[in-house]
């Protein structure tokens, strides 16, 4: 694997990044070499000057410094523009690269991920890589390679004082290195205590009116209050964890000015080496120690990084759904044939499910409670792709279509409604992006919406919070129903799309979907027997499988589940207190 390619996975780059990343790395050298001049410099006027022939060169030195301050000039400049410019460019490619990779990553990754696990990785995750990118691993590399170079250097003057000068940086990086896992370990454990602290506080928020309901405060109080203890207490932890491998190995390094100085003092003393080596040395040694004492403090916030930079690569190296763009289906009929399907590698949730849902005809999908009725419908519109078996669209293969492309296919009506914080208009736009006014009213007012939406402030106008938290869960029902209308598309998709309406308000909207769904593929799931009583077809799912396939006459012969779930529901019509 070549090193940019190394670097985009390790650090969750770009390409043009890791080749930033790359220049980084030679600017910081460079910029590290150049502070070595004056030294140079300086080096070069004390041996003139004790030998004597610092005479006429002042007008040379003159020249010298200002030449040092030039490089020194631009080689900064040159580092900022490589480290920090690039990193806040690269940071912006990363968030977006993210979103663009989460709005194409299969659903079922989100099954495995939380709300507040996936806001820590686009906000806390890159803002770490980037302060990572711009400050510790340039200045790491930088320094570790300009040292290597000094250091070679110092040999062809004296192999006996390079030696004293230099033997602790290997046991000082020694020191930290060997540290990496139990660091690692330390930061993992760091990091799955913010996530559940992460948790308790957006579960807090989430359900706050239950909380109060019930008198549960103090209880949820006491458990966050617990969590964000853990996370204080383990950051103590971590800290100290760190410190005491970074310091010792800083004190390690301190050790080399006292050698040098013992080591040159012995060779001074026994006339093996010069009084200019001995200075130069000292110089030397106090310059090139700086970079290095910055490094290894780098090295623990690099590992420090790591957990980061995983949590990012997951995103950014899991596979996507992707496809053609042309759709070359012939009908609407949708086909599930002998499908397969597991969430995970453990529990298998649909096993050969074979069935046809003709254009034209209500095919409803019923069942007990887990029986993987909603995981079709996700299946049928490529939320999901199945393990095995096809599922086509008008003889189309589904899994070969981009799902943005598919979608254009389907109008969906989920049982859990997803609303913005905007106007109304605007929710019910979101059906069909160039809709007119006029269009976004009528789909209302064939959802039954016109009515209470009249009775808002603003009317269409109306600001209905986030998620819709000014309607009720009927009208926000309703709303993702107008916007079905405001699609017509020729592939429906109902999730229990009138399971928070009252009686009447379900009646109406039944009347309203007869109509939509005139000349269409129509899939429904619903508990409720009256509302696919009307079904061409039902689909009864158990335990993964097609248990009864046939029209609501068929199956009420068969005395099979369908007629139990029917008779269970007239019975419970029946029930009073």
């Amino acid at each position: 694997m070549k090193l940019r390619e190394k670097l985009m996975h390790k650090y969750a780059l770009s390409e043009k990044g890791a080749s930033d990343m790359i220049k980084a790395f030679v600017s910081v050298t460079i910029s590290d070499l150049v502070l070595m001049v004056p030294i140079s410099m300086l080096y070069f006027l004390v041996e003139d000057y004790m030998n004597g022939t610092l005479a006429g060169k002042g007008m040379f030195y003159l020249a010298g410094c200002l030449i040092s301050m030039v490089l020194i000039a631009v080689t900064t400049y040159i580092q900022y523009n490589a480290t920090f410019l690039s990193t806040y460019v690269e940071s912006g490619v990363r968030r977006i690269t993210l979103a663009e990779k989460l709005r194409k990553i299969p659903l079922s990754f989100f099954g495995k991920k939380d709300l507040s696990d996936l806001t820590s990785t686009i906000m806390a995750d890159c803002a770490m890589m980037e302060t990572a990118s711009s400050h510790f691993i340039p200045e790491l590399v930088g320094a570790c390679i300009s040292t290597t170079l000094v250091a070679i250097g110092l040999f062809f003057f004296d192999w006996r004082m390079a030696i004293a000068a230099l033997w602790v940086l290997p046991v000082s990086f020694a020191i930290v290195i060997c540290s990496e896992k139990v660091q690692d370990k330390l930061n993992k454990k760091q990091m799955d205590y913010k996530m559940a602290c992460a948790d308790g506080i957006q579960e807090g928020l989430e359900s706050v009116r239950d909380l109060q309901a019930y008198n549960y405060q103090d209880d949820y109080i006491n458990g966050l209050d617990t969590k964000i203890h853990a996370v204080e207490k383990h950051a103590i932890v971590t800290e100290l964890g760190m410190a005491l491998f970074v310091g010792s190995a800083q004190m390690i390094l301190k050790l080399g000015i006292a050698t040098v100085a013992l080591t040159g003092g012995y060779l001074l003393a026994s006339g093996k080496i010069d009084i200019i080596t001995f200075f130069m040395f000292l110089m030397v040694v106090s310059r090139i120690y700086d970079p290095m004492q910055v490094s290894l403090q780098n090295v623990a916030a690099i590992n420090a990084a790591g957990v980061q930079s995983d949590r990012l690569d997951e995103i950014l190296s899991h596979d996507v759904q992707e496809g053609t763009t042309v759709l070359d289906n012939k009908g609407y009929d949708i086909e599930f044939k002998n499908v397969g399907f597991s969430y995970d590698t453990k529990e298998t949730v649909l096993k050969n499910v074979s069935f046809v849902a003709k254009q034209g005809e209500v095919t409803a999908l019923i069942g007990p409670s887990g029986g993987g009725k909603t995981t079709v419908s996700r299946l049928a519109s490529r939320f999901w792709d199945a393990d095995c078996g096809t599922i086509t669209v008008g003889g189309m293969d589904i899994s070969r279509i981009d799902p943005e492309t598919l979608m254009s296919l389907y109008s969906i009506v989920f049982q859990d409604v997803t609303l913005f914080n905007n106007t109304v208009m605007e929710n019910i736009r979101i059906g069909k992006k160039d809709a007119t006014d006029e269009e976004v009213i009528q789909a209302a007012k064939l959802a039954h919406c016109d009515e209470f939406i009249k009775k808002l402030s603003k009317g269409y106008d109306t600001v209905i919070g986030e998620n819709g938290s000014e309607l009720s869960g009927g009208e926000r029902q309703r709303i993702s129903i107008a916007r079905a209308f405001l699609k017509d598309a020729p592939i429906i998709l109902l999730d229990e799309a009138t399971a928070s309406l009252d009686v009447d308000n379900e009646t109406f909207i039944q009347e309203s979907l007869s109509r939509l769904i005139k000349d269409k593929t129509v899939m429904i799931i619903a508990h409720r027997m009256r509302t696919v009583a009307n079904a061409d077809k039902i689909v009864v799912l158990k335990d993964g499988v097609v248990a009864e396939s046939g029209s609501p006459a068929e199956l009420e012969k068969q005395n099979g589940i369908y007629k139990g779930m029917v008779n269970t529901q007239m019975l419970a019509t029946e029930w009073n207190l």
